[in-house]
């Protein structure tokens, strides 16, 4: 699971820096998702560690879950600018919108091993 923290946090972090390039470096708020994927790529690194991935990678998951409810606001919007439909930002609801499924795809993973490591403790 520490090497799916860090796969997911360089695909934030490749998120955010194309979203930065892509609005011709006009705001910071584009770099977000990287802002998220820095510390997930930390995280998952101390996670390597058998005495720290518990709490590392616990971490990761409470980490992407903050990430998937602040941009889960994108998502509807995102559906929007699909339908041809003219919407204020439309980059930022796609991103927003990869964002939110990024972070929701890690969170049901964590959780998976998550119980998955508890079975078998209990086993």
């Amino acid at each position: 699971m520490a090497r799916t923290a860090m796969i997911f946090g360089v695909l934030l972090i490749l998120l955010g820096l194309l979203a930065y390039l892509g609005t011709g470096r006009d705001s910071a708020t584009a770099l977000i998702p990287a802002f998220f994927g820095l510390p997930l790529l930390l995280l998952g690194w101390l996670g390597r560690a058998e005495s720290r991935r518990k709490h590392a990678l616990h971490a990761a998951a409470v980490l992407a879950a903050l990430g998937l409810a602040g941009s889960a606001r994108g998502v509807p919007q995102a559906w929007q600018v699909l339908a041809g439909d003219e919407v204020a930002r439309p980059m930022a609801a796609v991103v927003q919108a990869v964002m939110a499924l990024l972070c929701l795809i890690f969170v049901v993973l964590a959780v998976r091993s998550f119980v998955a490591a508890r079975r078998a403790r209990s086993a």
